[in-house]
């Protein structure tokens, strides 16, 4: 095999102009909204993979991106570290069992799910005016199991299927657990990032991801990470409310037309 049959896979040398700009916004929509999978996971699919490989594919090009934003993040102190390990430790279950699932599972009812829940979601988004929580914050004890709650209940979700993760955690750690946006952004990406890893690593045991082209999809992910996470940090709250509505609205599409067996 040479070099240009393992860094794509066996895709033709066009699917380039497809994954290229594809997985760099992928990745700039990530680091600052979440659901950079919702642009990346399609990417594949059009170039021609079969949807398990797709899946696989896609985890190992996110993972890079998003450890690149993970650290980015981390330097500018959003980790908050207390409620940050304890939610990587549930996030690696349900990742490993999401992924487990995937492997055998059709995703079907999931889509289903997925077509009643965004709706509420969206709703939610667009007609509060600051998704950012305006009520005074839980108690610690009580904050920490609502991150490990929604940590377990995403792992599985991204391990299983994973787009719109990054948007789902914000969402939820922001609306229900009470985080400020910039505590948000932190803990949502060491949870992704841990997800990642822990589907990546399952998936690379049964021989499912495509290891060179994940690699050069991955470096244009990173590219738009590193992008999208200086974004972040100088818009802040402003930008998360419209990337969030609009891959929302995309991703709601998307399963409608997967689920009629259009694409």
């Amino acid at each position: 095999m040479d070099l240009a049959q393992f860094f794509l896979g066996g895709l033709p040398a066009w699917s380039l102009l497809i994954i290229a700009p594809l997985l760099f916004a992928a990745g700039f929509v990530d680091a600052v909204g979440g659901g950079g999978g919702l642009v990346s996971l399609p990417a594949y699919i059009l170039c021609g993979l079969p949807s398990h490989a797709a899946i696989a594919t896609n985890k190992m090009s996110s993972t890079m991106g998003t450890t690149i934003a993970t650290i980015k993040y981390a330097r500018r102190g959003y980790m908050d570290w207390k409620l940050c390990i304890p939610s990587v430790a549930l996030a690696i279950c349900g990742s490993f069992l999401g992924s487990n699932l995937a492997l055998l599972a059709s995703d079907r009812l999931l889509i289903i799910v997925m077509l009643v829940a965004l709706p509420v979601v969206g709703g939610y988004v667009l007609f509060k005016k600051d998704i950012s929580p305006k009520t005074p914050a839980f108690p610690f004890g009580k904050t920490v199991a609502l991150c490990m709650l929604i940590a377990f209940t995403i792992g599985i979700y991204d391990g299983f299927y994973g787009p719109g993760t990054g948007t789902f955690l914000m969402l939820l750690l922001m609306g229900v657990a009470r985080l400020d946006v910039f505590k948000t952004a932190g803990v949502t990406k060491s949870i992704n990032l841990t997800t990642n890893v822990t589907s990546l690593a399952v998936f690379l045991v049964n021989g499912e991801v495509l290891i060179g082209l994940g690699l050069l999809a991955g470096l244009f992910n990173i590219a738009g990470n590193y992008l999208g996470a200086t974004y972040f940090s100088n818009k802040g709250v402003g930008i998360v409310r419209p990337i969030v509505l609009v891959v929302i609205a995309i991703f709601f599409v998307r399963l409608v037309l997967q689920l009629l067996g259009i694409f």
